[in-house]
């Protein structure tokens, strides 16, 4: 049976998304036991977008042990945001993850025609470097996004905690709860960064390079970074149930 995907949640610990880049990746990080597997092009940039085909092949490689999402890339304007999420809403991914830059954030029409493209499954990307608002959950939430997620642009070793203070995260993940979104962070996290992370109450933390050999995100996913992950945000729900 497939594993629910939930929305946004009042758990304290937050769940695991793995990015992966092809079938077998997606194979092994759903045996390992993610909570969501991401289809995204790690050689591509922060949000590189695999072609349908290969999200399709991700999706059947997970045979419903966890929720999936397919990343739809970084956008030029309006009409590409649209287009990029209609190009992959046929996939059958559980969720479609796209960057909203901040002059796209401000045009409810913009907004509503991406979310229009693909009903009850669009998650907005925001990056760090770019600023995040008070208003950005209300507005994502108005035009239709199901989820919200920071991750960061530059992929340089710096991580989330080195571009946004806890504070601003904590509130970015109060101001999506308060809207019904799904939350999420990401941006070259560690396994060592989960136990701060998690006081900020996101419905996910997001991995790629912190699961692969060496801390190389090009590189392959370690089976043993992931059992790593698993087993932290495990113990991490333990320490906030008791």
């Amino acid at each position: 049976m497939p594993k629910p995907v939930p929305l946004a949640s009042s758990a304290a610990a937050p769940r695991l998304l793995v990015s992966v880049r092809d079938a077998a990746e997606a194979a092994l990080a759903a045996q390992a036991g993610a909570d969501l597997v991401d289809a995204k092009d790690p050689d591509r940039g922060a949000l590189g977008a695999l072609p349908p085909e290969a999200v399709r092949a991700i999706l059947a490689a997970v045979a419903g042990r966890a929720a999936t999402s397919a990343v739809a890339g970084e956008p030029a304007d309006a009409a590409d945001l649209a287009r990029r999420v209609a190009g992959l809403a046929a996939t059958g991914a559980d969720f479609l993850k796209v960057s909203v830059p901040p002059g796209l954030r401000a045009g409810p029409e913009a907004l509503a025609a991406a979310a229009s493209a693909a009903p009850g499954r669009l998650i907005a990307v925001l990056f760090a470097e770019d600023g995040i608002g008070p208003e950005d959950p209300a507005r994502l939430a108005a035009a239709g996004f199901v989820g919200a997620m920071i991750d960061t642009a530059v992929k340089d070793g710096g991580r989330l905690g080195d571009r946004l203070a806890a504070p601003a995260l904590a509130a970015f993940c109060a101001g999506c709860r308060a809207q019904g979104l799904l939350t999420g962070l990401a941006g070259s996290l560690r396994i060592e960064d989960i136990a701060a992370l998690a006081a900020a109450r996101p419905d996910y933390l997001g991995f790629r390079g912190g699961l692969c050999r060496g801390g190389e995100r090009r590189a392959g996913l370690d089976p043993a970074r992931l059992a790593a992950a698993v087993a932290a945000l495990r113990a991490s729900g333990r320490r906030d149930a008791a």
